[in-house]
């Protein structure tokens, strides 16, 4: 029964991914505190895949790319994963993936 609800997702996220338009994402200078699982090249294998699903092309981009990221909003160094600043709307990305990210220590 799992396998075949996973079939049904995978199905609905690639079909989204192919119905959304590819646009590239700005790369600004990073302003919000992140806490990410990884950070990746944006070449990389991962970074397209998050990005193919949010309808972003990271084509011709060179620059770190955290995945999975929350915003860090107590002072403290409580991040389980890589403490970053980078460029990361929540409201269009959801946390998914972030941009520009430059490791910081807090």
């Amino acid at each position: 029964m799992f396998s075949k609800l996973s079939v049904v997702v995978t199905s609905v996220l690639i079909t989204l991914a192919a119905a959304m338009p590819n646009t590239t994402p700005p790369v600004t200078t990073p302003t919000s505190n992140q806490c990410c699982n990884s950070v990746v090249s944006s070449s990389s294998a991962a970074a397209s895949a998050v990005a193919a699903l949010l309808g972003l092309d990271l084509t011709g981009l060179d620059v770190p790319v955290g995945l999975s990221c929350s915003p860090i909003t107590v002072i403290g160094n409580n991040c389980g994963g890589t403490t970053v600043v980078c460029d990361a709307p929540d409201e269009e990305w959801g946390g998914l993936i972030a941009i520009n990210c430059i490791p910081i220590t807090l």
